[in-house]
């Protein structure tokens, strides 16, 4: 089972770096579109596609990695009441039986739709310059698969009593 956690935490890492280069796009970008449109009085017809594009990626290419190193926003004063070994069965429920299932059935309707993009060679239909479709959404696909493989890995972590997130920061 070690190995799966190990593979699952490599893959949200890979995810989370290749995020980071997204952020770097995003940020290039919207820095040509500014400079293009205030300097030179030409504006692309492509900025708000890349930016809710980038943006939208970075959520979801983040989000898995974000679970695995406990990032996410958390409100905690009824857990810190609880004892610990019935923090973690909680915790373990709620990750493997309920977001689990969830966040499965999510990335399937993801993956559907990817695919459908992809078949049908979809493109933005209120956007001007009309890019595929297909790459946002089989990005969105991949970034919910591997936010989904986290929550099991956290619920199957939390059952096991391993200490990688919220548990680590009790004195």
């Amino acid at each position: 089972m070690t190995r799966l956690f190990n593979i699952v935490d490599a893959f949200s890492r890979l995810l989370f770096w290749i995020a980071q280069i997204v952020t770097v796009v995003l940020v290039i970008s919207m820095i040509y579109e500014v400079v293009a449109r205030y300097a030179f009085g030409a504006p692309t017809m492509w900025a708000f596609d890349i930016s809710y594009m980038c943006t939208g990626s970075l959520f979801v290419l983040g989000a898995a990695y974000a679970l695995r190193e406990d990032a996410h926003v958390r409100i905690d004063f009824l857990a810190q009441k609880m004892p610990t070994g019935f923090r973690r069965r909680l915790e373990g429920v709620v990750f493997v039986f309920l977001l689990t299932p969830i966040f499965a059935a999510l990335s399937k309707f993801a993956v559907e739709r990817a695919w459908r993009a992809w078949t049908t060679a979809e493109v933005e239909s209120v956007s001007p310059w009309a890019p595929l479709m297909w790459p946002f959404f089989s990005i969105l696909a991949v970034g919910l698969i591997a936010l989904t493989l986290q929550q099991l890995v956290h619920g199957l972590r939390a059952f096991r009593g391993q200490d990688d997130q919220p548990f680590k920061r009790e004195a």
